[in-house]
């Protein structure tokens, strides 16, 4: 297993399957672009790949808050849906850690839908706590 970020055109299209069955609205085509523009917003996107296939990817940045100081924030973490359970998520979420850890971050972060009960199976396994609501308030133009 090789977890890398994924930096250039070809690798961020690599990422594209295993994120769009977390993401399902993003559309091929426009993914390459679309990560472009959010890594000049401080978005980072690695990959795992197992047996030269990426089977997990996780969009990450690095923030500062007044609540929490400074901390990697996890935007995606998943796996690919055929390849659960063969611990790519932990590797995956250990190297996120690591990244944290050499960045001067106090802690990760990240908001997990209510309706992803696996995931949160996932992220207690993990030792990670749920410490708040995220609420959200659509707005229209």
């Amino acid at each position: 297993m090789n977890i890398f970020p994924a930096q250039t055109d070809s690798e961020i299209a690599r990422c594209f399957a295993v994120m769009a069955q977390l993401r399902p609205h993003l559309v091929a085509p426009e993914f390459v672009r679309q990560v472009r523009r959010l890594q000049g917003q401080g978005f980072h996107l690695a990959a795992l790949e197992d047996d030269g296939v990426v089977r997990a990817v996780a969009g990450y940045r690095f923030q500062e808050k007044l609540l929490s100081g400074q901390n990697l924030y996890v935007d995606d973490l998943v796996t690919d849906s055929t390849h659960r359970s063969r611990g790519h998520g932990r590797r995956l979420l250990a190297w996120l850690v690591t990244e944290a850890r050499a960045h001067g971050c106090v802690q990760l972060e990240l908001d997990s839908g209510v309706q992803r009960f696996d995931a949160h199976r996932f992220y207690f396994r993990e030792r990670m706590h749920v410490s708040a609501y995220h609420f959200v308030q659509p707005l229209t133009l």
